[in-house]
């Protein structure tokens, strides 16, 4: 029993750091899947091997080296010296990944709460601060409530959906679209989502002490994500092309299923985002606590005031910038992730 709950208590914790602002507005798998048609379920049962595959192998590497962050996995696959120039790299693309969910933070309380944009970042830094200071266990405890409710909100989207007309678009919408690009977006979704979340990944694996636990663990959270990415690809299809006005087209979804579900999908939108903030404001942390000695809340204040300075640009700015040259710089890890033996 006890095994169990850990298992799904990592699973759920993989599930909470892959599920982020892009994810939860449904913007990420509307430009990597649903806008290649019929051919994105089978690129979104791609990226769910690749999940389950590679983020149970990252965690195991991660157990069996005992790494106290994601530095030191990167320098086992790289070796020392490149290893150290990757998690230097990897420090700031997870500052400006975290800059865009506390953006994307804010722009839940203007546009759904019409509340200030300010009244978002700072209800979001503060949360993370209380939890951050609790460590691992809480961010795993908040996961534990955060994503069965985001699993139970994608079960009622499903029902929804194929009770409609366009049921079964997902199954029939063409592309125009090239099959390079085609089937590059998944391995480029998949990559650049591994590598965000290696930062909690790594020191989850390290500190849990069974080899099964974290295997099966891994392998439930990649099958969540691909259950999820599946759900909302179903909907949007059934919505397209109309779908692809939206800046938040789930949002536009849930509108349509009532009051009640409006209002609960706002909140996982919030908490979504909020989970992946916390998670990767964590391996941020541990990584640079290995270099820098200063008091660990003190550090992640300092993180946070980063953060929260970088996110006045706003979040579609920083999304259209920085997501895609991301998504390319991770593809070299993940290679090195996939052929890496030991």
């Amino acid at each position: 029993m006890k095994n169990g709950i850990r298992v799904l208590q990592i699973a759920f914790t993989y599930i909470g750091t892959i599920v982020g602002a892009g994810f939860a507005t449904g913007q990420e798998i509307l430009q990597f899947f649903t806008q290649y048609g019929k051919w994105a379920t089978l690129t979104i049962l791609l990226s769910t091997a690749l999940f389950i595959w590679l983020g149970t192998k990252m965690m195991l590497i991660s157990r069996r080296i005992s790494a106290k962050s994601y530095e030191d996995l990167n320098k086992h696959l790289f070796g020392v010296k490149a290893g150290g120039v990757i998690s230097i790299v990897m420090l700031f693309v997870l500052i400006g990944v975290n800059s865009i969910m506390l953006a994307g933070a804010g722009s839940v309380f203007v546009e759904h709460l019409n509340l200030h944009y300010q009244t978002g970042l700072l209800v979001t830094l503060i949360g993370s601060y209380i939890i951050l200071n609790r460590g691992m266990n809480a961010i795993m405890q908040m996961n534990s409530i955060v994503v069965p409710l985001m699993l139970t909100l994608s079960l009622v989207i499903i029902f929804n959906t194929i009770r409609m007309p366009g049921a079964d678009s997902f199954l029939r919408i063409t592309t125009d679209h090239h099959y390079t690009s085609v089937w590059i977006s998944p391995l480029l979704y998949a990559s650049f989502n591994l590598v965000m979340a290696q930062a909690v990944l790594v020191p989850l694996g390290s500190k849990t002490e069974s080899h099964a636990v974290v295997k099966w663990g891994g392998i439930l959270g990649g099958v969540g994500v691909g259950f999820m990415l599946l759900a909302a690809h179903m909907a949007m299809s059934a919505h397209m092309p109309g779908i692809r006005q939206y800046e938040i087209p789930m949002g536009s979804i849930a509108n349509n299923l009532g009051t009640v579900v409006q209002l609960i999908y706002v909140m996982l939108i919030f908490l979504e985002i909020f989970s992946t903030f916390v998670a990767d404001l964590y391996g941020v942390s541990l990584q640079l606590q290995q270099h820098i000695h200063l008091p660990p809340k003190l550090l992640i204040a300092c993180i946070m005031f980063i953060c929260f300075l970088l996110s006045q640009i706003g979040f579609s700015s920083l999304l259209s910038v920085l997501y895609p040259f991301f998504g390319a710089m991770s593809l070299l890890w993940v290679v090195k992730l996939m052929f890496k033996s030991k």
